[in-house]
């Protein structure tokens, strides 16, 4: 794909191509676009600092504020993050889920992000799972929007806003969720709500032993 092409990608059209060229775009160093069980995803390599540098300049914000990263399982997420014992048996009945969970990283992913923390999500998606299991790595995830702005969420709009700032956009003609997942720190044995969002905290709660 030429550097300055811009590709419009129906994932319903040719669904293998468009993770082949969503993948490359991954390992190359390029940002897209690309609907999720919740909102349309702005994403990249969350350890390549240009990626990460774009996609904030992008969006207007200061680019030391943590992405969402998504993962395609959890023994990808144990690779990256520490979990709880007593919160393993929840995330295994919630995901995949437009759950996010706030976890610890692992001593080898704070050194590499220098972070210590990461919010985490095992979509419910076909089109992210499938891709999630070719790059084998975390992907970010972060509304397609400006900093203070909602998340834009229509595909038209998104076109016409976001496609001249990113390598490509993916979509399909379903509309997506236009509700952002729930957020919830598992940086300690006991669950705090950050914000709520398409599934209730009460709800997800009765999932914890």
């Amino acid at each position: 794909m030429p550097a300055d092409r811009k590709e419009l990608i129906n994932i319903d059209e040719n669904q293998d191509s468009a993770l082949m060229i969503a993948a490359e775009l991954f390992h190359s160093g390029k940002i897209f676009i690309y609907p999720t069980d919740t909102i349309f995803g702005l994403g990249g390599n969350p350890f390549d600092e240009d990626v990460v540098k774009r996609i904030a300049e992008i969006k207007g914000r200061d680019e030391k504020k943590q992405f969402i990263w998504l993962l395609s399982d959890i023994e990808k997420v144990m690779n990256y993050a520490e979990v709880f014992e007593s919160h393993l048996e929840f995330l295994l009945k919630v995901w995949p889920a437009p759950v996010t969970v706030v976890l610890n990283l692992n001593a080898r992913t704070k050194e590499i992000t220098n972070q210590e923390t990461a919010a985490i999500r095992i979509p419910d998606n076909e089109f992210c799972l499938k891709l999630l299991r070719e790059i084998s790595r975390p992907l970010i995830s972060t509304s397609v929007n400006r900093s203070g702005e909602k998340p834009v969420n229509n595909i038209e709009q998104i076109i016409k806003e976001f496609l001249q700032n990113v390598d490509a956009v993916f979509y399909n003609p379903k509309p997506t969720s236009k509700r952002s997942s729930t957020i919830i720190d598992l940086t300690t044995k006991k669950p705090k709500l950050i914000r709520e969002g398409a599934i209730e905290f009460v709800e997800l709660l009765k999932n914890l032993s």
